[in-house]
């Protein structure tokens, strides 16, 4: 097991980079825990792999340094790193048995055959593919290539991490929630240092203690599930982490406090007195679905009208058209059985649920007073 720590790590596939949008990966700063489990969660495009293929030695950046217990190992292949990493697609041997698949990382260190024997079967009873052992790789399933692919990473002990790039893309829906928790159960029975990149947050909060939330090539969040949705820092952690996402209204300072088109909000006095103090940018409002309410007309800043109701079995999510001239549309989840009313409608923005922005950063992430 291995403390991963990222110093000022950058990369551009750019020869030259001369401006942020040549690069794949800004500058960062960042570290994951020896023995914790990770996530890295974004959208196609925003660098995850990328990330991951430097940590694992598969990559060289263009700039900083990857340590592993404060060592430097920039330098250092994927194997002198002692990384395992599970791909997108399974790896496997196809003319090998399931068996000789997991024993082969252990064959090559040389260790002796009732010691291989005894950890193969350990890990084939955690993914629960003991049944599979003698069968040749190439007559398996997808889903069951990719837990034999797994196998492979996980049964080494001595690996300073394992790196797992989208590994259920493979699997059968049904399997993958059960999966899921399978490599949660391992990582507590191993507890080795695994980092799991996906773009499914439901994914990341099964299987993570801790997300790092990835934008435009920077890590923008990490935090607890919890907090990433009581809290987040950037507008599109708020857009990417729920279902729905965090409904944002462009709003201004005005002489009343709080506006937006020109319509007083109830926001706390303490809100308004340090945004006046900030400086000028784009200021939104954000607020969860969870929390909006629908009240009558007369208590209420905002009004609109319902526009859509999607049942989702368990829950419903309203969309309230605003009677607004931009008319934006904002999303409320209400349990199964609350009623829909008609009409014109009240939204009421509870003061605790309420977060503010300014260029898409969180402002009350440096003033705790807020």
């Amino acid at each position: 097991m291995a403390e991963i720590r990222l110093e000022q790590l950058a990369h551009s596939y750019h020869g030259a980079p001369s401006n942020p949008a040549d690069y794949a990966l800004r500058p960062m700063d960042h570290v994951w825990e020896q023995g914790g489990a990770y996530a890295l969660l974004g959208p196609s495009g925003c660098g995850k792999s990328t990330l991951l293929n430097i940590i694992s030695g598969l990559l060289v950046p263009s700039e900083g340094r990857v340590l592993y217990d404060g060592k430097s190992v920039n330098d250092l292949t994927p194997q002198q790193r002692n990384i395992a990493q599970v791909f997108q697609f399974p790896v496997v041997y196809d003319t090998m048995t399931v068996h000789d698949n997991l024993a082969f990382p252990l064959r090559n260190q040389g260790q002796p055959r009732e010691r291989i024997d005894a950890r193969v079967r350990e890990v084939a009873e955690a993914l629960e593919i003991e049944p599979l052992l003698n069968r040749k790789a190439q007559n398996l399933t997808a889903d069951e290539k990719q837990k034999v692919s797994m196998g492979r990473g996980l049964v080494r002990d001595d690996v300073a991490a394992i790196l797992f790039d989208e590994p259920l893309t493979v699997i059968d829906p049904q399997l993958k929630w059960r999966l899921r928790r399978k490599l949660k159960e391992i990582h507590q029975r191993f507890n080795v240092t695994m980092v799991y990149v996906t773009h499914d947050q439901l994914e990341a909060s099964t299987f993570a203690d801790k997300i790092a939330v990835m934008y435009e090539g920077q890590i923008v969040q990490f935090g607890t599930p919890r907090e990433l949705f009581e809290n987040p820092q950037h507008t599109f952690v708020g857009y990417f982490i729920g279902s729905p996402g965090m409904n944002l209204l462009d709003i201004a300072l005005g002489t009343s406090g709080v506006e937006f088109e020109g319509r007083a909000l109830a926001v706390p006095e303490a809100a308004v007195a340090r945004l006046r103090q900030r400086p000028e940018g784009r200021l939104q409002l954000g607020i969860r679905p969870e929390f909006v309410q629908l009240v009558a007309p007369e208590d209420a800043d905002l009004h609109g009208y319902v526009d859509l109701i999607q049942d989702q079995g368990t829950f419903k999510i309203v969309d309230v058209r605003l009677d607004t001239p931009s008319a934006p549309v904002i999303k409320v989840r209400l349990e199964e059985e609350a009623a829909v009313p008609d009409g014109r409608i009240g939204l009421h923005f509870p003061e605790a649920w309420q977060r503010f922005y300014i260029d898409d950063h969180l402002v009350e992430a440096a003033d705790e007073d807020l």
